[in-house]
């Protein structure tokens, strides 16, 4: 009896660890899909809202492109589908690509700076050699590649943002601190934004002399420094302006395009029908008039046109609602690098963000009436393959950023060494520490000044940065400690420390 009730026993304190055996086999394995987006705690590996909300612009863009060229590519190719199958078929490419690019670890960007600059330039250089380079509507922006074109300005965009968030983490103190900083990384831009005139490609130069700006300015250059930058852009880009009449007249159809609605001012006041047309709800996927051969480049940069005809005010608020969460998110990714002491990742997810930016407000005030008519795609919708690859792998770049963020903040969390709801990166709370140690330190050696020699503020100096790497050891040995109950630790002992010393001083001086 004993033995079946000790074996009974056996089975009941066995049955929580046998009932994994049972389930079914497609449980236990983890899909190729489940390991590449999550991570090891089980979060999400990247900001889901940056993904869903590239994707569904992706798809809305396939989805107007289809309906805005239907026409045109029958007329022009007898086939209604021409620019829809190539647009699904740049669609695959871009996907095949991010994937591709999102499995590059961030340290091997960094290394590859330099050498993106040297390919960007070599691209902006090539597209201008006649025979290379091939000539649409005027501009020579586009590198034949077979059955493909790449359009060198797209790719140059890339190359600059990642050199630059390299140079800005190298240069960091020069950048904040001195002219020879700030001027060095502005000479490449110089040469690019002159081969980009060259082509003429006037939008994009504009873009990235914003987005190299927005980059240095926000690693902290001197905000006087920034002004005289910035009013030197101004002027190179009034006087580019005004030297080419063709841009004159731009400027001039722009400020009143019904002054001329079938010359200069026709493309612009063609888009604002469209507008006008679509109303509150639009007329109807499909139902453009404007796209029938009376609005020109309909399915490239002016697709938003198409887009608030057909669906509507409600329609395009969505859209531009949609490219606000993933700007937003880009930047938020960024500035969660930056608290984590991760500054060429903050960087480059900064520049990306300020080209995506700068891109969708020109395009759309372009749309609307409110800019000078650019050249400039619509990231992520407008048709253009070279566009679509870039900014994919932009977001894919982002995406990856912010899986190695989490990464780091897990990997640091199980250590002990840092709390991962304190949201703040173990070696900025360690910076803390230091800092809070150097200034104890700093403080005492301006005291002491008068009557200590050399020697002895060394040891002091010396003393201080040993009692700071104390404080980070024990944080390290102690993770249940949070970080201000560490940073309180650390300003007592170093108080303590100080009076420590002027009663040393006292004693001193009663002897004497």
């Amino acid at each position: 009896m004993k033995e079946a009730n000790h074996e009974a026993l056996n089975t009941a304190e066995k049955t929580p660890d046998s009932s994994a055996f049972n389930e079914p086999q497609w449980l236990k394995q983890q899909s190729f899909i489940s390991r590449w987006l999550t991570i090891p705690s089980g979060q999400l590996a990247f900001d889901p809202l940056i993904l869903c909300s590239a994707v569904f612009i992706m798809l809305t863009g396939f989805v107007m492109i289809t309906s805005a060229s239907l026409d045109v590519a029958a007329r022009n190719y007898n086939n209604a589908f021409f620019f829809s199958l190539r647009h699904g078929m740049f669609i695959l490419l871009a996907m095949v690509g991010a994937f591709t690019v999102w499995k590059v670890p961030m340290k091997r960007w960094y290394s590859a700076g330099p050498w993106l600059l040297a390919l960007g330039f070599f691209l902006l250089v090539i597209v201008l050699i006649p025979g290379i380079g091939k000539e649409v509507n005027g501009s020579q922006r586009w590198i034949r590649a077979g059955a493909l074109n790449l359009q060198a300005s797209e790719v140059a965009k890339f190359c600059m943002i990642v050199y630059l968030g390299g140079y800005l983490v190298r240069r960091l103190s020069d950048v904040r601190n001195s002219w020879k900083g700030v001027v060095r990384p502005i000479l490449p831009l110089g040469f690019f934004v002159f081969l980009l005139i060259m082509e003429p490609d006037y939008g994009t130069a504009v873009v990235l002399m914003a987005s190299v700006m927005g980059m240095i300015f926000l690693s902290g250059m001197r905000f006087s420094q920034f002004l005289v930058i910035l009013s030197g852009a101004l002027v190179t880009v009034g006087s580019l302006a005004v030297i080419q009449p063709y841009r004159m007249a731009r400027l001039k159809s722009f400020q009143d395009p019904w002054a001329d609605p079938f010359g200069s001012g026709y493309q612009l006041s063609q888009a604002q029908i469209a507008f006008g047309r679509g109303e509150w709800f639009g007329t109807g996927l499909g139902n453009s008039i404007q796209k029938l051969f009376y609005l020109p480049e309909a399915h490239t940069d002016f697709v938003y046109s198409v887009l608030s005809e057909e669906l509507g005010l409600v329609g395009a608020m969505a859209i531009v609602s949609l490219y606000a969460v993933l700007i937003f998110r880009v930047f938020r990714v960024g500035r969660q690098a930056e608290k984590q002491q991760q500054f060429f990742m903050a960087f480059v997810t900064y520049g990306f963000a300020l080209v995506l930016a700068a891109q969708v407000l020109i395009n759309i005030g372009v749309n609307v009436g409110a800019v000078p008519t650019k050249g400039l795609t619509l990231p992520l919708l407008s048709y253009g393959g070279s566009s679509l690859i870039v900014c994919t792998a932009m977001i894919a770049v982002v995406l990856r950023i912010d899986y190695e963020l989490k990464q780091q903040r897990i990997k640091v969390g199980e250590s002990g060494a840092f709390l991962i709801s304190d949201s703040i990166g173990a070696s900025y709370l360690m910076q803390q520490i230091e800092e809070a140690s150097d200034d104890a330190a700093n403080q005492l050696d301006a005291e002491n000044k008068a009557q200590h020699s050399t020697t002895k503020k060394r040891r002091k100096k010396k003393s201080s940065a040993d009692q700071a790497v104390q404080n980070i050891s024990e944080y390290v040995e102690d993770p249940e400690l949070e970080p201000d109950k560490v940073l309180n630790k650390a300003k007592r002992r170093q108080s303590k420390t100080f009076d420590q010393a002027n009663a040393k001083k006292r004693i001193n001086r009663e002897s004497i």
